[in-house]
């Protein structure tokens, strides 16, 4: 039943915009369309800068805005170059609001067709406020001109069925013309709840789905009541989006696409494993989390890797699973026929969408699990249930190593025996979140951040031990890369806005394994160029992968290969084809650091975003917490102790240990320094008003009002180095 009805005329696209954006308030079922300026384009781009900028113009400016207060907002946006069928990857949505584990905003990327269809439905962006009484879904009509809200009273629960259901329900295309977005009853219970974005797998005649995993956007979805979000488009097509060349449009993507379709089987075989093949490459490096990241590399990695998955997965060989049409990576791969051992699935047939790389490691190798049916099993339900693969997966490695040291037994747990490998009881406690029941639905699923506090208070476990050893930070946790032997990840992951998630500044295998920023300039200057790189992408609707994980034959021999430079070239090339705005690849780094330093502005308006909340990493990421992580690696920590001129003859491993944690530690802390910087900020943290004017964000009034209030204060001393000697 349609509780809305809301009708529209459908706007011509002009240079890949809409040109206005779609509000719906729940509240009262408010709908309308919001005009999108010059201005807005200019500072914002599209895609992650407009949800940005629609969130920071609808929250209360007065007062930091919790996760579940009504006025919080979802956005979801696509950008200028997204929806083109005519370039890799262009099929990117980018979702936000403020999250439930880190109270600042948290953005997440992810597939289907949902943006694409948006923005052809005649919205460049999208914001929901507000909370409805009952459950609700909201179904947008680009080919009709209609948006309505209909109660959802008759709709399951799993995003498995949900999305089978309204596709079928509203197509008029047998699926084709649809995409669903919708949650699951895990994050309605837990705060690391995902989204599921649907695409037409066109070879299996249903849909399927890609996740906007991170920060529990998906939790703040069924706080708000909204079951599902349905976008409807029949056709898309070059034409529509009205380039300014369509020629050059074109002629970037063949160039791009065609390289891919060329080298992608010499290189990392996306087309048949995915992110599939990542799990024996980490394990060979030392990289591979095992055990609640305590080491990087296991015996038992051999039964997750690549050549394990590829007789898994269903039909991987022909290499034509892609979340959006005419993408040549084509890494959406997955398993036809699995039948769940557990659970209200338990005994039936269903499809596994991937796993991928993050859950093959967070919910495998990072909690004692090898056995790929367990794995796959995992990935099944927390799709089903709306639950993000990694923050599952590295709490559930937290809480057992608790419980395998003794620090906590079954009280804690609620009756579980959360010893590494225990498979079966670890999807015991994920049906309790779907359930709202239990350890899984009272405590587990609110996080690693929360359970540190929950075992400290009622158990009585060392909360600096917690610390250490309990892989989160800014309250999200960790995705899954052992990063102790590379100090440019651990500011990867410790310097990010959103927290540790390597979306924004991968740079694990360019220092650790290639040694292309052996100083800390080098390491700083990588962390300004690439998470403004990596945010260029959400800005556009676009996926990253495109970019570095098929590479032009001879970019070992190009000036700078980790850039990739020959495709930041064609990503130049489409930029300029679609908008008419003569751009080069510097012009993109410029476009991504007005949003880059806005974020990071718009968390010190939410309390955060200062260097305190850039410091203190468990130090796990840093280095060996435990003397069984230093001895397991004991010729490579003493060699390193030595290289700095510690004696170390008649050190017991303890003492040896504390000497390596405090040059880790003090490295940490100089890092920070050199790469704020270089990002043009004060010692605190701060966008200085040099860099915001230089930048062209002084239009706004509060962001000069925030950065006035805070650029002159100071950073705690215990977040400094030992001497200014490299700030000065």
């Amino acid at each position: 039943m349609a509780l809305k009805e809301f009708t529209y005329n459908i706007p011509k696209i002009e240079k890949g915009y809409a040109n206005q954006t779609l509000y719906i308030n729940l509240a009262d079922n408010t709908i309308e369309i919001r005009p999108v300026n010059e201005k807005m384009k200019d500072t914002f781009t599209g895609g992650k800068g407009f949800d940005l900028w629609l969130m920071w113009n609808s929250l209360p400016k007065d007062r930091i805005v919790k996760w579940d207060d009504p006025e919080n907002v979802i956005c979801i946006g696509t950008g200028p170059l997204g929806g083109v069928t005519q370039y890799p990857g262009a099929g990117k949505s980018i979702v936000t609001s403020i999250s439930p584990m880190t109270g600042i905003p948290i953005d997440s990327n992810v597939g289907g067709y949902a943006g694409p269809n948006l923005k052809f439905s005649g919205f460049d962006a999208m914001e929901i406020q507000g909370k409805a009484g009952e459950d609700v879904y909201i179904f947008i009509d680009g080919d009709h001109g209609k948006i309505e809200v209909h109660d959802a009273s008759d709709l399951p629960n799993t995003a498995y069925d949900i999305t089978r259901i309204l596709s079928e329900r509203h197509t008029e295309m047998e699926g084709k013309d649809m995409s669903v977005v919708s949650a699951g009853p895990g994050a309605e219970h837990a705060w690391m709840g995902c989204l599921n974005f649907s695409w037409w797998d066109i070879r299996r005649n249903m849909p399927r789905y890609k996740q906007a995993g991170r920060g529990g956007i998906g939790t703040v979805f069924r706080n708000k009541k909204i079951k599902a979000i349905v976008v409807k488009f029949a056709k898309i097509t070059l034409d529509l989006i009205n380039a300014a060349d369509p020629d050059g449009v074109k002629a970037a993507g063949r160039g791009h696409g065609g390289g891919i379709l060329k080298l992608d089987a010499k290189q990392n075989r996306m087309r048949v494993l995915g992110t599939g093949h990542l799990p024996s490459i980490m394990d060979e490096f030392d990289l591979l989390p095992t055990r609640n990241f305590r080491t990087g590399s296991d015996p038992e990695a051999k039964n997750l890797s690549g050549d394990v998955w590829e007789k898994i997965f269903t039909n991987s060989g022909k290499g034509w699973d892609g979340c959006w049409r005419p993408c040549a990576i084509n890494c959406s791969h997955c398993i036809e026929g699995f039948i769940p051992k557990t659970g209200s699935y338990k005994g039936k047939k269903v499809v596994v969408d991937g796993p991928e790389y993050e859950t093959i490691a967070g919910c495998g190798s990072n909690i004692g699990v090898f056995n790929p049916h367990w794995v796959a099993e995992m990935n099944f339900y927390c799709d089903a249930y709306g639950l993000d693969t990694i923050s599952f997966g590295t709490t559930m490695a937290f809480v057992m190593e608790l419980f395998e040291e003794g620090h906590i037994d079954e009280k804690a747990t609620g009756g579980h025996k959360l010893k590494w490998g225990a498979a079966e009881e670890v999807l015991a406690v994920m049906h309790e979140i779907a359930e709202g029941k239990g350890f899984g639905g009272e405590h587990f699923g609110k996080g690693t951040h929360y359970l540190k506090g929950y075992f400290g208070d009622n158990f009585g476990v060392d909360k600096a031990l917690m610390h250490d050893i309990g892989m989160e930070h800014k309250g999200l946790e960790y995705s899954e890369y052992v990063t102790k032997e590379s100090l440019a990840q651990q500011g990867g992951y410790g310097l990010t806005l959103k927290g540790p998630q390597h979306d924004e500044a991968w740079l694990i295998f360019l220092d650790q394994v290639h040694n292309y920023m052996p100083t800390f300039e080098d390491k700083a200057e990588a962390l300004h160029y690439f998470p403004n790189w990596r945010t260029w992408f959400g800005l556009n609707g676009l996926c990253k992968l495109p970019w570095n994980d098929v590479v032009p034959a001879d970019n070992a021999e190009s000036s700078e290969p980790a850039k990739v430079p020959g495709h930041v070239d064609f990503y130049a090339q489409f930029f300029e084809a679609m908008t008419g705005r003569p751009t080069k690849g510097e012009d993109l780094i410029h476009m991504s650091e007005k949003v880059y330093n806005f974020q990071r502005i718009f968390n010190i308006r939410q309390g955060k975003g200062l260097r305190l909340h850039d410091s203190f990493i468990p130090y796990r990421s840093a280095g060996p917490v435990t003397d069984w992580e230093y001895e397991s690696r004991a010729e490579r920590y003493d060699e390193q102790l030595k290289e700095i001129g510690v004696d170390i003859s008649g050190m017991s491993t303890s003492e040896k240990n504390k000497k390596l944690r405090e040059y880790r530690e003090e490295r940490y802390r100089l890092l920070t320094d050199a790469a704020y910087k270089r990002r043009g900020w004060t010692r605190n943290g701060v966008p200085t008003m040099e860099k915001i004017k230089k930048l062209g964000l002084d239009w706004i009034p509060e962001v000069v009002d925030i950065v006035k209030k805070h650029e002159g204060t100071q950073p705690p001393k215990d977040t400094l180095p030992a001497t200014d000697e490299a700030w000065n």
